[in-house]
């Protein structure tokens, strides 16, 4: 419906225009303050902080990114060092393999895994360096007996989900064979087959921390906790869900992961410093999601289109 033009200094002498039309709704008239400040408004707003953050950090987040992404396969590397002795003992009495091949099983881990992260940092060989912590994770998965804890497992493929974001973040777009052919449509490029499957995987990590629990703060976590990862897996308000799913990582991970203050002796020190270094990788990941967008097969990719 067309709104009939502005009165130019006319005076309404009834009430009849004000019944029958809004004044708030007239587009010559201005929206009092606060009075509009709805949904929309607070996600728009929210949005524009997000956005403002990855334009302040765009130089060095992808850095930072990489760097938290590795920091579990650097850990675990060094356990293997200073634990040696320890990890050889459990590989032969677990799998009656002999010394011999629980030694080779240690140094593949610690050479694989440290090797790895320094090319990931370099910027060099990704690709070879990427499938080859993908091994060492299917490696472990098995040998940790990790395949039938579905707990550890998930925390494994969230893993595998910074590492397929990883390999995304150096996939460029897919070419046609023939120049000037059009393509089928970017959405099947591997690149946005990559950042789909990552932000699918990183969501595995949140599973594991829904709890079934009957309190109030704990039902309004599992549901705002929920919210969030299937904005991460539909790919809307990507950035923005990301960004909080980071914040609320960061705070579980202080708050019940401070391994530092445990003594080294016991075993929870182990146990908690593993859960640290494993939710700063998928911190990691989600940063690197910010970084790069959630790619072709998305909402956020959809809206330009609408």
């Amino acid at each position: 419906m067309l709104h009939p033009p502005c009165p130019q200094g006319a005076q309404f002498r009834t009430g009849l225009w004000e019944q029958q039309h809004r004044p708030d709704s007239h587009p010559c008239r201005e929206p009092e303050p606060g009075r509009d400040m709805g949904h929309g408004d607070l996600m728009s707003r929210a949005d524009d902080v997000a956005d403002q953050f990855l334009r302040g950090t765009k130089h060095y987040l992808p850095h930072v990114a990489r760097l938290c992404l590795v920091s579990t396969f650097l850990e675990d590397g060094f356990r293997m060092w200073f634990q040696w002795a320890e990890q050889t003992e459990y590989i032969e009495s677990t799998w009656s393999c002999g010394r011999v091949l629980a030694n080779i099983f240690v140094l593949l881990n610690l050479l694989g895994q440290l090797g790895c992260c320094v090319l990931i940092l370099s910027r060099n060989f990704i690709q070879y360096a990427c499938f080859t912590l993908f091994g060492i994770i299917s490696l472990q998965t098995v040998v940790y007996s990790i395949l039938w804890d579905p707990m550890f497992l998930m925390r494994n493929m969230a893993l595998g989900g910074g590492l397929l974001l990883l390999l995304a973040e150096g996939q460029g777009e897919a070419r046609t064979v023939f120049a000037g052919v059009p393509s089928m449509g970017n959405q099947s490029s591997p690149r946005n087959l990559l950042q789909l499957g990552g932000r699918v995987l990183l969501i595995l990590m949140f599973m594991t921390l829904l709890h079934l629990d009957l309190s109030l703060f704990t039902i309004l976590q599992n549901l705002v906790g929920s919210a969030l990862m299937v904005l991460v897996v539909v790919g809307f308000k990507t950035k923005l869900a990301a960004l909080t799913l980071v914040a609320w990582l960061l705070v579980i991970n202080v708050t019940f992961n401070a391994f530092w203050s445990i003594p080294t002796y016991r075993p929870t020190h182990d146990f908690l410093k593993y859960d640290f270094f494993q939710t700063t990788s998928v911190i990691g990941g989600l940063l690197l999601l910010v970084a790069l967008g959630p790619g072709g097969v998305s909402m956020d990719e959809k809206k330009k289109d609408w």
